[in-house]
């Protein structure tokens, strides 16, 4: 596989340790659904969040008991917490002084200059980054009146409430520009791409719920990862969030940019095939769901594309009429009868990630 190019050359900001940017690894971001001041069941579902492989957590603040229980968050987990707000300072300075790892606010609806450096100076105080959202329900009136519904109005708009913060002396800074609309999301944040050397928070805001959602948001997102832009992803999807993190890693492993994981190609089927071999697919796919080596594995229904298929693989597998044929480093291992394919795959993929 061709390297992606990588925006190396973009501030790397820290939340509580996640390095985001400067060619670090893209990290997976997912949101809690949970009231935030329910800490119980809020630090349940981060506890999910984070075993399925989500590196920053983000909480809703809509009011002063979510605020106050973001202590108890940040004190209980070793994942980055990041306090999501809107309209209110005093919220965000609150959310902020018990201890949020990260805020995101949309500097245009905090309120005026007065409100944005009162946040400003406490994000500062407690050293740590901020992400400034803009999507096309928050453009400034302005930037829509002049370019429309648009990716221009969308960068412009995210620019200029990035500019009130560094006004403020606040450099820590991650932007993301989303829309619903793939097309517009896309070309939103290759312009964007172009005007700032800040990390970006990438993703199809509002897509949907789980097989549409993540549709969108693999187009979306994997054409922009396969740009090199993307410092973080979020797949929002209408549903429990522990999905997302499956997703993403998804869409990182088809970009190339995940690679500590076993790989399982497998062949649509056809009239050809004279086996069991897609039910098998599925079956490895779960058994090597948690593994975190870097092989590859083949089901394939027949001798068509099987022996081609497996060539590249780290271990493979192909049906006949009778029997299937084992493949190991691209070469032929040993035929068994289809009744015992399952049985003596499975052997071979234990042996293998047991020898890895």
């Amino acid at each position: 596989m061709a390297e992606i190019c990588r925006r190396e050359s973009t501030r790397c900001v820290d939340v509580k340790g996640v390095k985001i940017g400067g060619g670090h690894r893209v990290k997976i971001q997912s949101m809690t659904t949970t009231r935030t001041a329910d800490t119980q069941g809020t630090l349940a579902q981060i506890a999910r969040l984070q075993a399925a492989g989500c590196d920053i957590v983000r909480v809703a603040v809509v009011d002063e008991a979510d605020a106050v229980a973001i202590k108890t968050l940040t004190d209980a987990l070793t994942i980055p917490v990041v306090a999501d707000i809107h309209f209110s300072p005093k919220l965000a300075v609150t959310a902020i002084e018990s201890g949020a790892d990260k805020v995101r606010i949309n500097p245009g609806n905090i309120g005026g200059e007065k409100e944005i450096r009162r946040v400003a100076d406490c994000i500062k105080a407690h050293r740590i980054p901020v992400r400034v959202g803009a999507n096309t329900g928050s453009i400034e009136p302005n930037f829509l009146a002049q370019y429309g519904r648009s990716a221009a109005a969308l960068v412009e708009s995210a620019l200029y409430n990035v500019s009130l913060l560094e006004k403020c002396g606040v450099e820590d800074i991650v932007i993301s520009v989303k829309a619903s609309d793939v097309p517009l999301t896309v070309e939103a944040y290759r312009l964007l791409a172009t005007r700032t050397q800040y990390p970006l928070h990438v993703g199809v805001t509002e897509a949907g719920t789980t097989e549409s959602g993540i549709v969108k948001s693999a187009v979306g997102i994997g054409s922009l990862l396969l740009d090199g832009i993307g410092d973080t992803l979020r797949v929002s999807l209408t549903d429990d969030p522990v999905l997302e993190i499956s997703a993403a890693k998804r869409i990182l492993r088809a970009c190339g940019l995940e690679k500590e994981y076993v790989e399982v190609v497998a062949c649509p089927t056809c009239g050809r095939c004279n086996w069991e071999s897609m039910s098998l697919a599925t079956k490895v796919e779960a058994f090597v769901q948690t593994c975190k080596k870097p092989l590859k594995i083949a089901v394939m229904g027949c001798v068509v594309n099987g022996p081609g298929e497996a060539k590249d693989a780290d271990l493979g597998i192909a049906g006949g009429k009778d029997d299937c044929l084992i493949f190991k480093k691209g070469e032929p291992f040993k035929k068994v009868p289809k009744a015992r394919a399952e049985e003596e795959f499975f052997k071979e993929i234990r042996l293998l990630i047991d020898e890895q």
